[in-house]
């Protein structure tokens, strides 16, 4: 007769979760799977703002500033955010940043899908250990990683769904990121009102979560989105903006 079921470990404490959100920032900063990466970077931009956050944005991958200062999202795009989410009654150390890729290609380029691949589980953790309700993301290039899906953000913004992005599920809600919005300006009020969308959003149950979590060290991916009544809590969310 074989044994009773062990039960399930409680889930780690706030604590808890700070200590192995730092270990996974030391993880990222010495990752060295990229060669060219690792070549051309100054540091590693893992992510800052709060541990603890119920809303995580998700960029690209660092710029020449983020990639000089070690920082997610600085200089004149970081202020527009910021003054956006001071308009929602949000502070900039209230949530949580980061970028899909966490080191600077070299000039600039574009990511490669193997280094996305490589940057996939410090996300992944990263999502896992903060907790969000929330996860926006922000730009096209994001919105489509994200999602596994080909679809553009100007169509799909402000549109928020359900999806279960590595051992955690939230609700993703794509969003213009605040780079175009500088390059052009009308999106600012698309930005704005979207972003508007936000606490409304954090206010509702969070979704169902994963039971049993899957072992630790697996990726599990991204499942489809769950549809939610459009007549109900998320019709309010059913919105489209300019392209």
């Amino acid at each position: 007769m074989g044994s009773p079921p062990s039960a399930p470990a409680p889930p780690p404490t706030a604590a808890e979760r700070r200590l192995h959100l730092a270990a996974a920032r030391g993880r990222a900063r010495s990752c060295v799977r990229c060669p060219q990466l690792v070549a051309a970077r100054t540091t590693v931009v893992f992510g800052a703002g709060d541990p603890d956050a119920e809303v995580l944005f998700v960029g690209e991958s660092p710029g020449r500033s983020e990639d000089q200062q070690g920082l997610p999202l600085v200089g004149a795009p970081g202020r527009l955010l910021t003054d956006l989410l001071g308009e929602i009654g949000l502070r900039r150390e209230d949530v949580y940043v980061t970028t899909a890729l966490k080191c600077r290609p070299p000039s600039g380029r574009d990511p490669l899908a193997e280094e996305l691949s490589h940057c996939r589980e410090h996300l992944h953790a990263q999502i896992a250990l903060v907790r969000p309700k929330v996860v926006c993301t922000l730009g096209n290039f994001a919105t489509k990683l994200l999602r596994e899906d080909p679809g553009s953000i100007k169509t799909l913004h402000g549109r928020a769904e359900v999806r279960r992005l590595g051992t955690r599920t939230v609700r993703l809600l794509p969003v213009h990121h605040p780079d175009a919005a500088l390059y052009e300006p009308r999106l600012v009020d698309v930005l704005r009102a979207d972003l508007a969308l936000v606490p409304g959003l954090v206010e509702l149950p969070e979704p169902p979560q994963p039971v049993p979590d899957p072992p630790r060290g697996t990726d599990r991916g991204v499942t489809p989105p769950v549809d939610e009544d459009p007549r109900g809590q998320l019709g309010l969310f059913e919105i489209d903006g300019p392209a």
